[in-house]
């Protein structure tokens, strides 16, 4: 994938789409998103993971990741894309603790559903920020900031994420799944394929795996490859350590097949996606301290993080 900056790219973009064909296949872009689906049916696909998607719900998207849908009663929805330039994800997870569980969760579905009262409170955000990106008025950039903040922090909350409890402290419908994340956590810079953490958890892999797609749409090697990819673009983004020495640090040894994994799953190899996203961000994102988690902590809240 080539992804070239241009005039016409922006930090801030709102795209209405109805009348979608039976299968749509966006393009990958450098944008968070955020699609609320108003009407229709049927399957979103996020990189390697399929699961059911449906009217009243918010479904969370990150940068260059695979996207399509897949339709069995015509949707229609609403699409927010925002670069980390307009509104930096980790830096605002830091102040509220709610992007993580929403973006950054690799353990559950980026899905939000909404009852009635959320989804009054969405259309009215969604005018709102359709309004302001339309009218182009005084102070635009710092109103369709602000909506977008607070549109994030309803929507975290609707998901269940308080300050003492977070998606990740539910109960998982596979009991297996909670030790499973602990694991990976602990693990995934040295052990790299589903047979490892099968044998600790004295499954199969086949049984283990089984768990994994019917809990989140799926397999145990793409929630493995998706925490160690989430942690070297981490690294790429916010520290100057060599692409040799991320590899290394996340278990690789050959740095060659590191940066072809990488390529293949996120369209740009390592080295290219820290120029265009340094490129685009003025430098800023080496303004984040690198000692800080390569994953937003969903257990972290204002009050009790370090």
């Amino acid at each position: 994938m080539s992804i070239t900056k241009t005039r016409s790219w922006k930090p801030f973009t709102f795209e209405p789409l109805d009348g979608l064909p039976e299968t749509v296949q966006f393009p990958r872009t450098s944008h968070f998103g955020i699609c609320w689906i108003k009407a229709g049916a049927g399957h979103a696909c996020l990189d390697a993971a399929r699961f059911p998607v449906s009217a009243h719900q918010l479904l969370f998207t990150t940068p260059y990741q695979y996207f399509r849908l897949e339709c069995e009663e015509p949707f229609q929805l609403e699409r927010l894309l925002f670069h980390a330039n307009f509104l930096c994800v980790e830096t605002f997870h830091a102040e509220t603790g709610c992007s993580g569980p929403l973006f950054n969760d690799p353990y559950h579905l980026p899905v939000v559903s909404l009852n009635r009262a959320a989804q009054a409170e969405t259309s009215w955000f969604f005018k709102r920020l359709h309004d302001e990106s339309r009218h182009q008025a005084l102070g635009v950039q710092e109103a369709l900031l602000a909506y977008t903040r607070l549109l994030l922090i309803h929507a975290a909350r609707w998901k269940g994420v308080t300050e003492t409890q977070s998606p990740a402290d539910r109960q998982f419908r596979h009991p297996v799944l909670a030790p499973l994340k602990e694991l990976i956590e602990s693990n995934y810079r040295a052990w790299h394929t589903p047979a490892e953490y099968a044998a600790a958890l004295h499954m199969t892999a086949k049984s283990l795996g089984r768990c994994v797609r019917e809990e989140l749409g799926k397999t145990l090697t793409e929630l493995i490859r998706q925490r160690i990819l989430t942690h070297a673009k981490w690294e790429l983004l916010h520290t100057l350590k060599p692409v040799k020495q991320v590899a290394a640090e996340l278990g690789f040894r050959d740095e060659l097949y590191f940066s072809r994994l990488f390529k293949k799953n996120i369209g740009l190899s390592p080295t290219a996606f820290r120029q265009y996203e340094t490129e685009i961000r003025g430098g800023s994102n080496l303004s984040i301290s690198s000692s800080a988690t390569s994953i937003p902590d969903s257990h972290q809240t204002p009050d009790n993080r370090k």
